[in-house]
């Protein structure tokens, strides 16, 4: 019998800890998919800081590290600087990386590091109970916005990707989505070739995955895809935002 769908290599046994509905975990595979693909697993180093991702180590069947709240591309920097033969990722939530992790993000493609970041943005605070986060949309009801989030107040959601498209050291920067078939393959392109320009020493990528949490969300996990296709794709456009070996949306 022809084995046609397997557990990728560079995922580990242990079942995911995310909630029912959560797309972390198709998000997992696709990075490990593309790491078996191009034969990198012996040499790739992830970093997880803390977030829902946290327990990245457990899952993903290659080295890791562990950083502090929004240090991972300061701890991939280093890590890459010393092995500049390895392949470095960060996979990192939009509470982590837009937030605290603001600074370390915009640096590190402003240096060009030869590292690749995985961005989940799910605009919400996942891990820690549902607060709003700086991809929160205009409107949206968090543990900390129940009347929804006003700009007035808390100001406007940042799109990531367009912010650092901007930056000279920036290679590769793409915004894709997991809620259907269909974007999962465009996903599954992107992770690989933000690798792919790492591998090539052209400089910086990033890939943002929309995400959904239907937990924070209080949707159902079918409902909570439809919500972002529905509220997050309009304000967030999918598509490659920056690609200095050519392509575009």
């Amino acid at each position: 019998m022809v084995k046609v769908f397997e557990k990728p290599k560079a995922l580990t046994d242990k079942p995911f800890h995310y909630c029912p509905g959560c797309t972390h975990g198709i998000i997992h595979r696709l990075v490990a998919e593309a790491i078996d693909e191009l034969d990198i697993q012996q040499k790739t180093i992830g970093v997880a800081p803390v977030g829902c991702a946290v327990f990245a180590y457990d899952y993903f069947n290659c080295d890791m590290m562990e950083a502090a709240h929004g240090r991972a591309p300061a701890v991939a920097t280093g890590i890459k600087r010393v092995h500049p033969d390895k392949v470095v990722f960060t996979y990192q939530g939009d509470g982590d990386l837009a937030s605290i992790g603001a600074a370390e993000i915009v640096h590190a493609a402003t240096r060009g590091e030869k590292i690749t970041t995985i961005f989940v943005n799910n605009a919400i605070y996942g891990m820690t109970g549902g607060q709003m986060a700086p991809t929160t949309l205009v409107g949206q009801v968090t543990a900390t916005s129940p009347y929804g989030r006003q700009p007035e107040i808390a100001g406007y959601p940042i799109r990531i990707s367009e912010m650092l498209s901007t930056i000279e050291g920036a290679a590769y920067i793409a915004r894709v989505s997991v809620h259907d078939i269909k974007h999962l393959m465009q996903a599954k392109k992107a992770i690989k070739k933000a690798f792919e320009i790492q591998i090539k020493g052209k400089g910086f990528s990033i890939v943002e995955v929309l995400s959904t949490c239907p937990t924070n969300w209080g949707l159902t996990p079918i409902e909570a895809l439809n919500w972002l296709k529905e509220n997050m794709i309009p304000y967030y456009p999918l598509g490659v935002k920056k690609d200095i070996d050519g392509g575009g949306e």
